[in-house]
């Protein structure tokens, strides 16, 4: 599936964008005088990873504003959207006009590792707040840690123990990795492989694959070769889609596992539960998975032409709820004028929100919350549009991410 045009003019008929910041006031009444914060939703609106951030982003982060109710409270806050383009250039002079020029206090999502790092650096530099959904590299929480981010949704180490480990168990002790050239795929690749091979599993070979590739048979045919039991995915958005399907096509799932290392549902939409069937991925948010996920979803999904939230735009909803509670609770004059102090009162509260439930953010940024093995469920199983994963296993909140004290992040005093 591509929901391209779909769900570009859906999502609140947002215009197509090329790197060109747009303006988005959020609803609720205008007060006269009152304290403005702006919100900036930076992410990948035309490429690989368009369907799991893009508009649906957008629109989780302007239904983030309407529930926190914070324009009762005389607060307005506007919103402004960008597209990366997957290059850390375009992200960093999007992210250097946002916030020397048009008065954006805090960046959210921001997909792809080497842009979402570039965007870390230059927030911290510049005293804002950066919140990061749809990026897995580790690094945001560990050696580039920073004051100003919170690193909201998933990572690297969480996918590789939660999917990777799995395989493990299941038998699946040599690997082969079919990786996306830039800092994500290298991350998981990388965390993937230190859990295969402390479980006893040998890695035979890895090939890397440029962003936003369309001819995976050379990779394949390579993993085919290596008689490797698994062969991980270490890539994500329309590169998995791609990878899944001439899997199928060249018969590789006929003689070994796929390891999805990252999989959203939308990407579950896309193959289809014909070719999806059987797979299991990792996700901290799941529509269906409880009353909340539901009541959030029913909320949101009017505005998202036909689409449906997954974990990344979980993300970018809770973690900007959660942002104008502390902005309330501090006052929103004091959380504009320092990035560093806003998140300091973000890490001191608890976090509630309908898409995680009950968490907290560490002192390195991290925000703690379960992480959910899922196996997508064959045609036959699946009773409604979207109604696409099973539970398999749960891991808990202080179990599903890299303990502070292996990252390395210099906010961390021993």
């Amino acid at each position: 599936m591509s929901l391209n045009r779909r769900t570009l003019l859906g999502a609140a008929a947002l215009p197509a964008l090329a790197g060109l910041p747009s303006v988005i006031p959020a609803r609720g009444a205008r007060a006269q005088g009152a304290t403005t914060l702006k919100i900036g939703v930076l992410n990948d609106m035309s490429g690989v990873y368009r369907d799991v951030s893009g508009p649906t982003a957008v629109a989780c982060v302007r239904q983030a504003i309407q529930d926190s109710g914070i324009a009762a409270k005389g607060v307005n806050v506007e919103v402004v959207f960008g597209d990366h383009q997957n290059k850390p250039d375009v992200g960093s002079n999007i992210a250097r006009q946002w916030y020397d020029r048009d008065g954006v206090d805090a960046i959210v999502d921001v997909p792809n590792s080497a842009v979402a790092l570039a965007v870390a650096g230059i927030t911290r530099e510049k005293n804002k707040a950066y919140f990061n959904s749809t990026g897995g590299t580790t690094d945001l929480t560990g050696s580039q840690c920073s004051p100003n981010t919170v690193h909201w949704t998933y990572d690297t180490y969480m996918l590789a123990k939660s999917t990777g480990g799995a395989m493990v168990k299941t038998g699946g002790d040599t690997w082969y990795f079919i990786t996306a050239d830039y800092a994500f795929g290298a991350d998981l690749e990388r965390n993937t492989t230190a859990f295969v091979q402390a479980a006893g599993g040998r890695v035979l070979g890895t090939s890397k694959h440029p962003l936003q590739s369309t001819d995976f048979s050379s990779f394949l045919l390579q993993a085919q070769q290596s008689r490797a039991k698994v062969v991980g995915l270490a890539n994500a958005g329309t590169d998995t889609i791609n990878a899944v399907k001439q899997a199928a096509e060249f018969g590789i799932t006929r003689r070994a596992k796929l390891a999805v290392l990252l999989m959203f549902i939308n990407d579950v939409h896309g193959l289809g539960l014909q070719t999806a069937q059987g797979l299991v991925c990792t996700e901290s948010f799941y529509w269906d998975l409880n009353d909340r996920t539901r009541a959030f979803t029913n909320r949101v999904k009017g505005s998202l032409g036909g689409n449906m939230p997954a974990m990344s735009h979980a993300g970018c909803y809770a973690s900007v709820l959660h942002y104008l509670k502390a902005a309330a609770d501090m006052g929103a004059a004091a959380a504009k004028a320092s990035g560093t102090e806003a998140v300091a009162r973000m890490k001191a509260m608890p976090t509630d929100d309908d898409c995680f439930g009950a968490g907290s953010i560490r002192a390195d940024g991290r925000k703690l919350h379960p992480a959910y093995l899922f196996e997508v469920k064959a045609p036959a199983e699946s009773k409604a549009p979207w109604d696409y994963y099973k539970l398999l296993q749960t891991t808990p909140a202080e179990e599903a991410f890299r303990p502070v004290s292996e990252g390395g992040c210099s906010l961390i005093r021993s």
